[in-house]
């Protein structure tokens, strides 16, 4: 019998062809575009959630007053006995690396003009190999470890800030900074390398060197955090836990916690894509009511005479149901279509986005292709289609029979 009724109202939808085929083109319209706007959105995500635990690892490690409270002095809240601590870490099978950085700041100078700069102490080849490609090196080679021969120590730096200097890799510089203890210290060093974070404003201030010249210029071996890379993203929640539990005198933060800029987007992503859905579910809506709406009158009479010949409400209402069903699910199969062609095509036409505010380089345009957001979206507009031609048809189907039977 679900058969039959089904087969009536694929026959029905094939009384009016052309109206059939505009809300069925609406609904395959509506589907793609939802499926294309949430795949951008989850590419979105999943690319800032990538280069955010690239740049800071995973978790973070630290003293509680290094992530809530400034620092008087450099590094007056930094980690002592990193070897022990980072041997305890790779302890765990979870961690694929864990990584030492020393944040400061002073002054970079050529001699004759000197620019404020803000400088990062790593350890270079596990940092670039663990980190990968995060930099783009303009000019000169990359830092290594124990590469500080007969030149001595080594930086690199961004390019706006070499071009301020007007220098070149082999150019000499003088580093000042506040040492822990609050005196000044100075260090002059080679240019090894200049590079591009891809942002302009960081490119004016931004230094690398290895962790053992940054602690020199301070006047100290301590380190101001450990960035721990875990073998899976998924892990992270649950490595949290268990460092935590390990060392409760330390604070053990997630990328997540350290990502101001990711959780900016997610909430203005979650805002633009959730009105756009709501504003294509709605025009969807009423593409079917209309449709259903014009059907219904057009069949007032007809439905008088099955109510004559005795068909019950229900069976009309779950006929004209289907009907809405048929005409939302073959949209949203075309609109899942649509959606996945054109999804493979910008995975493989290498297509480039214009910079975003407050950067200088583009990204590729893709969009994921995620089966929960597929089915999801597809489920979602049949059930719309659905629920828009019960609600026409409730009040024809009720309608006394002589009334319909004399409905011109």
């Amino acid at each position: 019998m679900n058969w039959m009724w089904l087969k009536f109202a694929v026959q029905n939808t094939l009384r009016n062809r052309r109206r059939s085929l505009v809300t069925v083109t609406i609904a395959a319209l509506g589907t793609a575009a939802i499926l294309l706007a949430g795949g951008f959105a989850l590419f979105t995500y999943e690319s800032l959630a990538e280069a955010q635990a690239r740049e800071s690892g995973h978790l973070v490690i630290g003293k509680p007053e290094q992530f809530v409270k400034d620092e008087e002095t450099p590094l007056q809240y930094g980690l002592d006995d990193v070897a022990k601590l980072r041997a305890q870490l790779l302890a765990d099978s979870q961690v694929r690396a864990v990584l030492p950085r020393v944040d400061f700041s002073g002054l970079v100078s050529n001699g004759d003009k000197s620019v404020v700069m803000i400088g990062l102490g790593v350890e270079p080849d596990a940092e670039f190999s663990v980190k990968g490609p995060f930099l783009t090196i303009t000019e000169g080679e990359v830092l290594s470890n124990g590469a500080n021969g007969s030149k001595g120590p080594e930086i690199m730096l961004g390019d706006a800030l070499a071009r301020n200097l007007k220098v070149k890799p082999g150019s000499s510089l003088t580093l000042l900074a506040s040492t822990t203890e609050g005196s000044l210290n100075a260090m002059d060093v080679t240019v090894k390398a200049v590079f591009s974070t891809g942002v302009p404003e960081v490119d004016k201030r931004l230094i690398y060197t290895d962790i053992a010249t940054s602690q020199k210029l301070l006047n100290t071996q301590k380190v101001s955090s450990l960035g721990i890379f875990l073998s899976r993203m998924e892990h992270t929640e649950g490595a949290q836990a268990r460092i935590s539990s390990a060392a409760p005198q330390l604070k053990v933060l997630t990328w997540e916690e350290k990502a101001v800029f990711y959780r900016a987007v997610h909430d203005l992503y979650n805002r633009i894509f959730g009105a756009l859905g709501l504003i294509i579910g709605v025009i969807v809506v009423f593409v079917v009511t209309n449709a259903m709406s014009m059907a219904i009158i057009e069949r007032t009479r007809e439905i008088g005479t099955l109510r004559a010949m005795g068909t019950l409400p229900r069976q009309l209402l779950r006929t004209l149901s289907l009907e809405g069903m048929v005409l939302g699910g073959v949209g949203a199969i075309v609109g899942i279509l649509v959606a996945l062609a054109v999804s493979i095509f910008l995975y493989t036409a290498n297509i480039q986005m214009p910079p975003p505010p407050g950067r200088s380089v583009g990204y590729p345009l893709y969009v994921n292709i995620h089966a929960v957001l597929y089915i999801g979206t597809g489920l979602l507009m049949v059930a719309l289609t659905m629920l828009a031609s019960a609600f026409v048809a409730r009040k024809t189907v009720h309608m006394p029979v002589v009334d319909a039977l004399a409905h011109t």
